[in-house]
Order: structure tokens, then C-alpha cells, then sequence
């Protein structure tokens, strides 16, 4: 059973690795209304705000039909997953486990005690004086809500006197995203450095390093908009091998033993990091810039045929560097249009480039939303050459907002 929101980028993705699996796919959703013959799967009704009663449903249904594995492909479905798959007596991770990646506050508190380097950090509860907080913290520091992902609003303070005007934005998008009344916002100290995203799967409670991204776009703030990702890290390898030490010290400490695991580090001033873990794997369509063995298995096909119970040796990612642009949303307003995609695609390296917000559709730019127009694919011989390919070819688009 694939556990897929309805907002979910990644439908064809998970059930084209089923099909590549010749595995039977359930499709797990709270969409009010399932195109069956686009998914060509049978369905079962969940709620991602209701995961205890969610996975109830999940289990009501292997009872008539028996499941071998329960992924979730986004954050929305992590928890419900691993409820009913803990119930099923299937592969799983700890429910309070996953349930502490979706809470930042609760999963800063346990990296700390198992002495995971992150940055400072501290809460900012329902009766708090956010400068008070945010002095303890120091300047520059970055205020986040604790539910939220997509760097969705994320916002860098540099000094006291904007600390009430943007702390209070920051819950203004929380509450519009539906986090629940009162939840606390976290505070962290600004990391500076260059930014890192790995890619892992843990296999019986081992961590497998599938890849590591390197973000060439510094991210300074005052928001985080994620743009390039490319692979290989371009960075020394021992500072590869310290950022990879560090997830695994992550993922033990958090109690994480099982199915993919996306972290995000900051290495600068001769230390690295931590600074978010999440039990799925990359977001977007970005896990199309992957690549597996001989036959180029996709990221999904690796991640179902885990689930599945295979232990044969692991597929190494292709040698060849590969990237991806999530396509930015520069200003608020309507999409009207986006030219140059054909001299976009003409570019040497570029692979395939797929819009994912519709023309007509009103688009915000971060730190309110989480999604992009769209995502850009390129491969080649060195990171560089990926890099340059995937500027050139952003270059070229024409994206109208009005």
C-alpha cells in the first residue's frame, strides 16, 4: 500500500516502481475524488489530519486483503504508515519516532539529548516574548513553525526590533497552512555556510547513503527557497563523511530503523550541522534527478523494492552528476503564462523539464507557499557542466505573473 495525499507530485512515480516490481499497488489517499482510471489501482479513503483513525482504515483492509508493505511517499502520510504497518507486524518505524520528525520543537529536543550538532535553538510557547527567545538565541537567528515543510515559512531575523513583526507572520502562515491553534514556533540560530541534502535509506536499521546533494544557491535568508540541487557533493570527502556520520547519529538518536530518510545539513566554520531530518524521501519530483545500477532504476523503485523485503547488494546511484531546478515563483499574482521551454529543452544536458502548477492558477512566492512552478532536469560529466546547463536553460524561460 502507497500512502500518496492527493497534493502528492509523485502518483506516477510510486506506481510506475510498482509496475517495474510487477507488485500489486494500493493507493492510500484523501482525495475526494480518485481518477481510478489514471491510477488503475484499487483505493482506500484516508485523512492525513486523522492518522490514528487513517491507519485503522489501512488495517481494516489487509485484514480482508493482506498487505506486504505500507510506504508513505510524503511527510503527510509518515505517521499513519507507521501505525498501521506497527499493527500489521510489517517492516516499520516507531510511530513516536517519525511523529518527532514532524514536530521541529520535539526533534531539536531529542537531537540534543542524543548530542547531534545543530544549531541553537529554542521555543518560542503560546505566552512567550518572542524577543526575549530570540535574544537567548542570538542574532542573526531564523524563526520557523514547527509543522511546516518547504522551508514554508521560514524567515531569517537580523535584530530585535523585527523580531514581533516577523514572529507574527510566521504564525499567520502556520495558521493559514493548518497547523493547529498554539503551536509553538521554533528559533534557531543562523547556520552560515554552504547547505547539503542527503539522500538515505535505512535498512534494517543501517543507513544506506543513496546520494548527496550539494545546493549551489547560497541560502542566506530572509527566506529559504530551495532552486539547484546537483550530485555528486562537491564537497572534500571527509566533510562528506562527517555529513554522512551525522545523519546516522540523527536517525539513531531520533529511533528512525527503516525506509528512506531526507536530511539537510549546513557545513561552515570547520563543523557541520544538522539541520532537519524527515522520514520520506526527497519532495517534489526532484527524486527523478536519481538513478540506480546498470538499468537505471528510479529512486521509487529502489525505495518499493526495499519495502518489499529485498537484501540483495544495494544499487549505486550512475556515475553520471545529474541535478535538479525547482523552477522559483518570483511574485505574487496569476500564472499566465510560460515561453522558452522549447529553447529551455535545447539545451545541451538538459533532460526533461515539467511544469506542475497549471496556467490560470494563482501562484504566491516563499516564505507563504511550498510549491514550485515546476522542476528541471540535467545530466553530465562533472557537477559543474550540471550546474551550468540547468542556469542556461533557466535563463531561456519566460515566466509571466500578473
Amino acid at each position: 500500500m502507497i500512502v500518496l495525499p492527493s497534493a502528492s507530485y509523485r502518483t506516477a512515480s510510486f506506481l510506475a516502481a510498482a509496475k517495474t516490481l510487477r507488485a500489486e499497488a494500493v493507493i492510500a489517499t484523501d482525495a475526494v475524488h480518485v481518477d481510478v482510471g489514471r491510477i488503475g489501482e484499487q483505493t482506500v479513503r484516508v485523512d492525513s489530519s486523522r492518522p490514528e483513525w487513517s491507519a485503522e482504515r489501512i488495517v481494516d483492509y489487509a485484514r480482508r486483503r493482506p498487505l506486504d508493505a505500507v510506504v508513505a511517499a510524503d511527510d503527510q502520510g509518515v505517521v499513519m504508515a507507521a501505525l498501521a504497518a506497527r499493527e500489521l507486524g510489517l517492516a516499520h518505524n516507531p510511530p513516536e519516532s517519525v511523529r518527532a520528525t514532524r514536530d521541529k520543537g520535539v526533534m531539536r529536543r531529542l537531537l540534543a539529548e542524543a548530542g547531534v550538532a545543530q544549531p541553537d535553538f529554542r521555543i518560542i510557547g503560546a505566552g512567550d516574548d518572542p524577543g526575549v527567545v530570540c535574544a537567548e538565541v542570538g542574532f542573526p537567528c531564523v524563526i520557523k513553525p514547527v509543522s511546516l515543510s518547504a522551508s514554508r515559512g521560514v524567515i531569517r531575523v537580523d535584530e530585535l526590533a523585527h523580531v514581533d513583526e516577523i514572529a507574527a507572520r510566521v504564525r499567520t502562515i502556520a495558521d493559514e497552512a493548518g497547523a493547529g491553534p498554539g503551536d509553538p514556533l521554533l528559533v534557531e540560530a543562523f547556520v552560515p555556510g554552504p547547505e547539503v541534502a542527503l539522500e538515505g535509506l535505512l535498512v534494517d536499521g543501517q543507513l544506506e547513503v543513496l546520494a548527496l546533494f550539494d545546493k549551489p544557491d547560497a541560502m542566506n535568508g530572509p527566506y529559504f527557497e530551495e532552486t539547484l540541487l546537483v550530485t555528486p557533493s562537491r564537497l572534500d570527502a571527509g566533510v562528506r563523511r562527517r555529513v554522512e556520520a551525522l545523519v546516522g547519529e540523527a536517525v539513531e538518536g531520533l529511533g528512525l530503523v527503516h525506509g528512506p530518510v531526507h536530511a539537510e545539513a549546513r557545513v561552515g566554520g570547520g563543523q557541520v550541522r544538522l539541520l532537519e531530518v524527515a522520514a520520506r524521501s526527497i519532495g517534489g519530483l526532484c527524486g527523478r534527478s536519481l538513478r540506480f545500477g546498470l538499468l537505471g532504476a528510479t529512486l521509487e523503485t529502489t525505495l518499493l523494492r526495499s519495502a518489499l523485503g529485498y537484501r540483495g547488494e544495494p544499487a549505486k546511484r550512475q556515475s553520471q552528476s545529474s541535478g535538479v531546478m525547482m523552477l522559483p515563483i518570483s511574485a505574487a499574482g496569476t500564472l499566465t503564462a510560460v515561453g522558452g521551454q522549447d529553447d529551455a529543452l535545447a539545451v545541451p544536458g538538459i533532460v526533461d523539464l515539467e511544469l506542475t502548477i497549471p496556467i490560470g492558477s494563482r501562484v504566491k512566492p516563499p516564505p507563504d507557499a511550498d510549491r514550485y512552478l515546476g522542476f528541471m532536469f540535467a545530466a553530465g560529466e562533472t557537477p559543474q557542466a550540471v550546474e551550468a546547463s540547468l542556469r542556461q536553460a533557466h535563463s531561456k524561460l519566460t515566466i509571466d505573473i500578473r
